[in-house]
């Protein structure tokens, strides 16, 4: 039992650690090129994100989460893991594959009719082509994650944040000379050569002596299915997630709009509402990954073995964590967040968004911790469709708010809105998880 708390505080405190490298060089990453490529710049490549983001959550399918649980519960059978991975990767590329052709003809729609900014058609593309190797990434760690051996990913995020910060600082601005649009490609770009170094960190951190069977090579029906039971619920939620962050530029885009707001003021706005005012809130959510992704293997290994104890101590364990170092941030970006702003972007802009939701990001903190407390206990269902009402609830709020004349503060209404519902559902289902 004190091996299994030690190896839990462990993982947690590497990816703690390693998290908090990566987000201070994320963070140094933001500033450069947002200093570099300007306000024009950022608010294309912020306009861009959402569709970026749900992009990512399809090409990965959360199979990164699938391969964690069933290499935990494999390790615990004493079975191979190689055929999990071997499969997973299969899977993932040719879904990869697939939205890449999708996006080379669906882009300009999205772009033009959509967002209504015809510029974001090649930053579209550009991004499409980054997947298969995010992709990639993302397989071996969830290998790592099911390993329990977190020293891997805590190596890798970091060596591929250095790499990425060097290209930036280096290359954007001779990009930048040529014209804003270019270098936000390249920026997008860019990513390619960091997910290249992070895989070859992972190579290295393989056992040295794999030998792969021409049976474990292939993928099988039974492994495809163990992979997709477990990754199409969770993935679903984060796909909900996603669909609503992709409509969220768009309804608030059509809709202010109508209002007699200007394009150029809903451009700007939602760029400095994304890069300083979310960006900065969020910084802190390093330790929530670092809590969820070490208690996922963890509960899965305890639920199997049917040991209830152990999993509501490390329920009740990652819930306290999250909220101390919650509210702890909350605060701490609340009171000082003009001099943050200021000392990180050279501007107080998102100042305003970011009084109003600080406080309520104490209970956003608790929610990757209760998501993965229940994809463990096999109710990722659950958490699907708790994403699913609230996003619903999400875009109606932002939509009937939108004609009310507040501009992007019908944005941050609808924020709180989600994050309340979605915190508290499921909080409640936990809760009625155990009370059976």
């Amino acid at each position: 039992m004190k091996k299994c708390e030690n190896i839990f505080l462990k993982s947690t405190f590497i990816l703690i650690i390693s998290g908090f490298l990566t987000k201070i060089l994320g963070f140094i990453i933001r500033i450069v090129y947002a200093r570099i490529i300007g306000e024009v710049g950022v608010s294309l490549y912020s306009i861009a994100m959402p569709t970026y983001s749900l992009l990512l959550t399809i090409s990965t399918l959360a199979i990164p989460t699938s391969i964690a649980k069933l290499i935990a519960e494999a390790s615990i059978q004493n079975k191979r893991s190689l055929k999990i991975l071997t499969t997973s990767a299969f899977i993932i590329l040719s879904i990869n594959f697939a939205l890449i052709i999708i996006m080379l003809f669906s882009s300009k729609f999205i772009a033009e009719v959509l967002l209504k900014e015809a510029r974001v058609y090649p930053i579209l593309i550009a991004m499409a082509l980054t997947l298969p190797f995010v992709s990639i990434s993302s397989v071996f760690k969830g290998y790592f994650y099911g390993k329990q051996n977190m020293i891997p990913h805590a190596t890798s995020n970091v060596i591929e944040q250095i790499i990425r910060l060097m290209i930036i600082y280096f290359i954007l601005p001779i990009l930048m000379q040529k014209n804003v649009l270019i270098a936000v490609i390249g920026l997008v770009l860019l990513t390619i050569i960091s997910e290249i170094s992070s895989i070859i960190v992972f190579l290295f951190f393989l056992p040295k002596k794999i030998k792969l069977s021409r049976l474990e090579m292939k993928p099988d029906f039974t492994t495809t299915k163990s992979i997709l039971d477990i990754s199409l619920p969770t993935v679903s939620s984060r796909i909900i997630g996603n669909i609503g962050y992709f409509f969220e530029p768009i309804i608030l885009t059509n809709f202010l709009l109508l209002c007699g707001y200007s394009n150029n003021y809903i451009l700007t706005e939602y760029g400095v509402y994304n890069t300083y005012a979310l960006s900065l809130l969020t910084m802190p959510s390093f330790f929530i990954t670092a809590i969820s992704m070490s208690i996922l293997p963890e509960i899965s290994k305890y639920y199997v073995n049917k040991n209830m104890k152990m999993v509501k101590k490390r329920i009740k364990q990652g819930l306290l964590f999250a909220f101390i170092l919650g509210l702890f941030f909350s605060t701490l970006i609340f009171i000082f967040r003009d001099s943050l702003l200021f000392t990180l972007y050279k501007t107080t802009s998102g100042s305003n968004y970011i009084k109003i939701l600080a406080p309520i990001f104490v209970l956003f903190y608790l929610e990757g911790v209760l998501i993965s407390s229940l994809q463990a206990l096999n109710k990722a269902k659950i958490t699907m469709n708790i994403s699913l009402i609230g996003v619903v609830i999400k875009l109606l709020t932002l939509a009937i708010f939108s004609f009310a004349h507040i501009g992007i503060y019908s944005l941050v209404i609808s924020e709180i809105t989600n994050i309340f519902f979605v915190v508290f559902a499921n909080f409640y289902y936990l809760k009625k998880f155990f009370a059976k």
